[in-house]
């Protein structure tokens, strides 16, 4: 079975068939006078589940500093937590039972039918994932009405190292339940690279596959299973000589992830002496740990969404300059990069605010932003007071035009005022940065290079516009293609032109943290690299054994050609070089 592998590494074991409760539900009618009973038992499955958080929100916070990931799955948790706290889930169903007079089971269903249909029209991909979260809070809330419990299985307890989860989908949650028994890997069939079974099993190390569709159905319990999360491919029964194979493969992968550990401390300088600069890529202050753990020399994108998410209110100024501060504190004088708010009019749960099907391509980012001036003027005060704390940077997506940089460059402006009027302290030479994820951008370059401190390419949104592919559409993701000649010839050009000007460049989309595009960018001359923690070792090693001059005829060879299977070619003697 192929899909999607979004967290590296072998596992060969046995399967658990991990079933948990879903949004499959019944349907009937409560009489009336039954209606407050009714409205009472959601109350306490709510109150129920709320408590269950409550408990895992405590003892993760014990297990802080003793076990690695603990902090992201604390995130999830804190998520998950806020979702159960939000009216849409919490009281609106409320509202069903006595509106419908139906079982209170059907009104979670519902609402939450409801709530993931406005999730899937947004466009960016992490903030479209959080959708499972949504899901997974409601079907916490159906187990709860139902009476199933989440114990780990006994043969989980004894056989742990030796078992692969088998599930149709993972809750932060679930992983708890789960993780201390050290499993060997997940496999689901949904989830994308940035949902939180990807960022978890990365977090603790763990081989992880999903988007797999049908595992559940092809597997069966208890049956000997390969999960290959570099490739992405799941052997289900293997012959004596496929194990055999992937046996002696495993020991490989473990003892190169081993070496690795070795090169935290080393400086990222290419055997021709080139320096490199590999930041990390976070979401939530949390990952501050893992930045720390992976040797990274900054945070080259902290994405600022989660403060906004999964609310009806907008957050106040100071809960956003306490969540920058302490990154920027965190960091201990590092360089932080945050991107102001990415994400359009859909950012909240109200179901009265309508959804365009096309968000991508409307308002959103930069567009949302200088269309609601109060919400950026909030967030660009916030970011600019937490820069007293550290090397804080501002980062703008989807910039397009000339019109859009000078707003933004004004909007700041009048924050700043703000704060020297108020007597507020801050960085006033804070670097301004743009992203490079709209092909007009790209192309025309100069006005960005003329008015920014630095740039950024944010290649995953920069390949769907210039392919015109949307990478979450099954029957097109096949195109998404990083090495189409139209993308790299843009990278390699924006690159080029930032160095001319002597303005720096980062990438910082998953072409960064892919190992095979690492000498190619470096050959174009990228000396800044922006990823998840988890890819920041394996991308170093790369470095560390790269001779960029050696690498710049190769890869000019392989800009000449226009055809991808030849640039695969080339890309792999490159690697070979």
């Amino acid at each position: 079975m192929h899909g999607l592998g979004v967290s590296g590494g072998i596992a060969i074991g046995h399967a658990h068939l991990v079933t948990l409760a879903s949004l499959e539900v019944d349907h009937y009618s409560i009489p009336p006078e039954f209606v407050a009973r009714e409205v009472k038992r959601f109350d306490r499955a709510v109150k129920s589940v709320r408590a269950e958080l409550d408990a895992l929100e405590g003892e993760l916070k014990e297990q802080h500093d003793q076990h690695a990931g603990s902090g992201d799955i604390a995130a999830f948790v804190t998520i998950h937590r806020m979702l159960l706290d939000d009216p849409t889930l919490a009281e609106e169903p409320r509202a069903i039972i006595q509106r419908d007079h139906c079982n209170a089971e059907w009104a979670i269903k519902v609402q939450t039918d409801e709530l993931l249909a406005q999730f899937a029209e947004v466009q960016d991909e992490y903030l479209r994932e959080r959708k499972t979260d949504v899901r997974q809070v409601a079907e916490r809330i159906v187990a709860a009405l139902t009476g199933q419990g989440g114990a780990v299985p006994e043969k989980l307890r004894e056989r742990a190292e030796d078992t692969i989860l088998v599930a149709h989908d993972l809750s932060p949650a679930d992983v708890i339940l789960f993780k201390d028994h050290q499993v060997a890997a997940f496999i689901t069939d949904l989830g994308g690279r940035t949902s939180h079974t990807a960022i978890l099993a990365r977090s603790l190390g763990i081989p992880a596959i999903v988007a797999l569709h049908g595992s559940r159905e092809i597997v069966r319990e208890d049956e000997l299973i390969i999960v290959d999360g570099t490739q992405g491919v799941v052997i289900v029964d293997p012959d004596e000589t496929v194990l055999a194979e992937y046996r002696l493969r495993q020991e490989q992968w473990r003892l190169e992830r081993q070496k690795l550990t070795r090169i935290k401390s080393a400086a990222a300088e290419t055997l021709d002496g080139v320096a490199v600069e590999l930041h990390a890529n976070i979401e939530l202050p949390s990952d501050i740990d893992a930045v720390r753990q992976c040797g990274a020399t900054g945070v080259g994108l902290f994405r600022s969404e989660f403060l906004f998410l999964n609310r009806r209110d907008l957050p106040s100024e100071d809960e956003q300059f306490e969540a920058y501060r302490a990154v920027a504190q965190g960091l201990e004088g590092m360089p932080v990069v945050i991107r102001t708010l990415d994400i359009g009019a859909d950012k909240t749960l109200d179901p009265n605010i309508s959804n365009n099907a096309h968000s991508a391509l409307g308002l959103r980012a930069i567009r949302y932003c200088l269309a609601e001036p109060q919400v950026f003027n909030a967030q660009l005060r916030a970011i600019l007071r937490a820069s007293k704390y550290g090397d804080v940077r501002i980062l703008i997506p989807m910039l397009a035009s000339a019109v859009e940089i000078r707003q933004t460059l004004a909007a700041i402006a009048i924050a700043k005022d703000q704060l020297r009027a108020e007597g507020r302290k801050f960085d006033p030479a804070i670097k301004v940065g743009g992203m490079i994820e709209v092909p007009a951008a790209a192309i025309a370059l100069p006005m960005f290079l003329r008015q920014l401190d630095f740039l950024s390419i944010g290649t995953n949104d920069l390949i769907q516009y210039t392919l015109a592919i949307d990478r979450t559409d099954d029957t097109v993701a096949h195109l998404y293609d990083p090495l189409h000649p139209a993308v790299l010839h843009l990278v390699a050009s924006v690159i080029e032109q930032a160095n001319l000007a002597n303005v720096p460049v980062a990438v910082c989309g998953e072409m960064a943290g892919d190992v095979s595009l690492t000498r190619l960018l470096l050959a174009f001359g990228l000396r800044d690299f922006s990823m998840h923690p988890a890819n920041i070792l394996p991308v170093k090693q790369r470095v560390l054994n790269t001779d960029t001059s050696a690498c710049r005829r190769i890869a000019a060879e392989l800009m000449r050609s226009g055809d991808s299977e030849e640039i695969r070619a080339k890309l792999a003697e490159l690697n070979r070089a």
